[in-house]
């Protein structure tokens, strides 16, 4: 698939999964920053646009792609079922220990290195968020986008929400995955890339695999949302409720 210049990481990203491995590799945000254009977003890490459509193109040739799912052509409802078991239920394991590590470093070596007494605080307001972000996925945004769905299939009125439009909830969703990216990017800066002290013990260096891996999950997360499923979804009812003459 040609690549374009003009093109936005978010939809480059949706179109060739295999992409978001280059993307993260060089720093380029594809999820809360999908909508800036590739040359924007290679200007913004130093990066020669050619050169990435070239790193694009090698990797596209290079990649195994038979076990790669396109979500921007799935049903919502396997997107929604998708986050939820693989993303939601990776966070939800995952903030446990990465607290436990954070509270057990903080106690042992916080006055000698009181950065990782912040990032610890950091990430925990940050998982606070995500556990009210989810839930309200969960129970209230994923139901209406797959009743939605449903509905247009089988030719059926529109389910009738509290929002009047989807739209209202997604806004409410992106402004979180706005705040989960800053606190992240500040926690990457802190740990200077998450790279730990040549003094740091085991718990330290896991730690800050434990938040890189996150950091890399997370923005996968908010991809398949901001750049996938909140534009169809917002498309969908669009498309389906007749507009009213003036």
């Amino acid at each position: 698939m040609r690549i374009e210049t003009t093109q936005t990481v978010g939809e480059i990203a949706a179109a060739n999964p295999w992409s978001i491995r280059v993307f993260e590799t060089l720093g380029i945000d594809y999820c809360c920053g999908g909508k800036r254009s590739l040359t924007d977003a290679c200007s913004r890490v130093g990066m020669d646009p050619a050169q990435v459509v070239d790193l694009l193109a090698d990797t596209e040739r290079a990649a195994s792609v038979k076990n790669t799912t396109r979500w921007d052509d799935q049903p919502l409802r396997r997107l929604t079922a998708h986050i939820i078991e693989a993303h939601h239920g990776y966070v939800r394991r995952e903030i446990p220990r990465l607290e436990a590590m954070g509270a057990k470093l903080t106690a042992k070596h916080g006055s000698r290195k009181p950065e990782v007494a912040l990032i610890s605080e950091l990430f925990s307001a940050m998982a606070q968020e995500l556990k009210t972000h989810m839930m309200k996925e969960e129970q209230i945004l994923f139901p209406f986008i797959e009743e939605m769905e449903v509905a247009i299939e089988r030719d059926r009125p529109l389910p009738t929400s509290c929002f009047l439009s989807v739209e209202r909830p997604i806004a409410n969703m992106v402004a979180d995955h706005d705040d989960a990216g800053a606190i992240l990017t500040r926690i990457r800066d802190l740990s200077s890339g998450y790279i730990a002290p040549e003094d740091g013990c085991f718990t330290f260096r896991a730690f800050y695999q434990g938040l890189a891996e996150f950091e890399r999950d997370l923005h996968e997360h908010i991809h398949l949302e901001n750049n996938i499923l909140f534009p169809r979804a917002v498309a969908m009812e669009a498309a389906a409720v007749p507009v009213k003459a003036s």
